[in-house]
């Protein structure tokens, strides 16, 4: 019965969050419709203005709920950090677990573990005071003047470099957070692989980089595939620390690297406290946690599909195969 009940309730759980959104979010979809997912304007309203009645719904004049810039936000963010993120993790797992010293890996993963554990807002306080200014100062410029010289590349990479707060600087900051979940997991699957394969791939004639590509990498796809979806879920939600770098601009689509923009998370918890006293904000506000929500949920679905697909392929051994 114990373990019928562990099974149940995070399903019941989940269930329940999801009715309690929608039921909140009753009042902003009747609102604003398609426009929510369209719209690229988010605001307010007048505070001191008297309410307005549209479609038997209340709400002050001038509200208007676009969370188009923020969906996108949230998705190029949580794209940039798995683009760095997930070569520098496993790169870093295979050196941790096949390379290093015992002693000296032991150390690693210690720091490793502990970078995991730092809070939010302290990595979102070095983003803003540290790392920003580097990549303004830099990085940026750097990238703009190589890949923002590409044609057709110059729309998006070529632009002013800012000052450290927006979309490169947010994905950056995710990457980091993002890296010890996915390089700790993809450590622990590693020191799993057994080591006959591994030495018959040898005896083969591989190269170290040939049996990580060919049997230790294929060996764990699965669950690095795993790790990187957790690592995902840990970017999609991430609220302070980039709520602290993104600039916050709510209107702003995410076509400049540079430039500042807004996450569905950041604008939470950005702008509760100015919504708190407007029932139709905080149903909006329910909206968007709903989205974030569906975001996560349907990122799950596709990757538990794509872990099943991997895990039932076969491992590649020998040269040339």
């Amino acid at each position: 019965m114990i373990g019928l009940g562990g099974a149940v309730v995070p399903g019941l759980v989940l269930i329940g969050l999801l009715v309690e959104l929608i039921f909140k979010a009753l009042p902003a979809i009747g609102y604003s419709g398609l426009r929510f997912l369209t719209g690229s304007t988010w605001n307010f309203g007048a505070d001191y203005a008297t309410p307005v009645t549209t479609n038997g719904l209340t709400h002050l004049q001038g509200e208007e709920f676009g969370a188009l810039p923020q969906i996108l936000g949230t998705l190029a963010t949580s794209a940039i950090a798995l683009i760095i993120a997930v070569p520098v993790s496993v790169g870093a797992a295979l050196l941790i677990a096949e390379r290093l010293p015992r002693r000296l890996a032991g150390i690693a993963g210690v720091f490793l573990e502990l970078l995991a554990g730092v809070p939010s807002v302290l990595v979102g306080l070095w983003g803003a005071v540290t790392l920003g200014p580097i990549v303004a100062r830099h990085v940026s410029p750097l990238i703009a003047h190589t890949v923002g010289r590409i044609p057709g590349l110059t729309g998006f990479f070529g632009q002013s470099t800012g000052s450290g707060q927006g979309l490169f600087t947010s994905g950056l900051l995710l990457a980091v957070m993002v890296i010890p979940i996915i390089a700790s997991t993809s450590r622990d699957l590693i020191r799993g692989v057994p080591v006959l394969p591994r030495e018959g791939a040898v005896a083969l004639g591989m190269s170290d980089f040939e049996c990580a590509r060919k049997v230790t990498l294929p060996w764990i796809a699965s669950g690095i595939l795993g790790a990187v979806v957790l690592g995902l879920g840990r970017a999609l939600g991430e609220t302070i620390a980039v709520a602290m770098v993104c600039g916050v601009a709510l209107g702003s689509l995410p076509t400049n690297l540079y430039g500042a923009m807004v996450t569905i998370a950041a604008n939470i918890v950005q702008n509760l406290e100015t919504a708190i006293t407007d029932p139709m904000d905080i149903s909006a506000f329910a909206e968007l946690a709903l989205a974030l929500m569906v975001i996560t949920l349907l990122t799950n679905v596709v990757a538990t599909l794509l872990v099943r697909r991997v895990s039932g392929t076969a491992i590649p051994v020998g040269r040339g195969l």
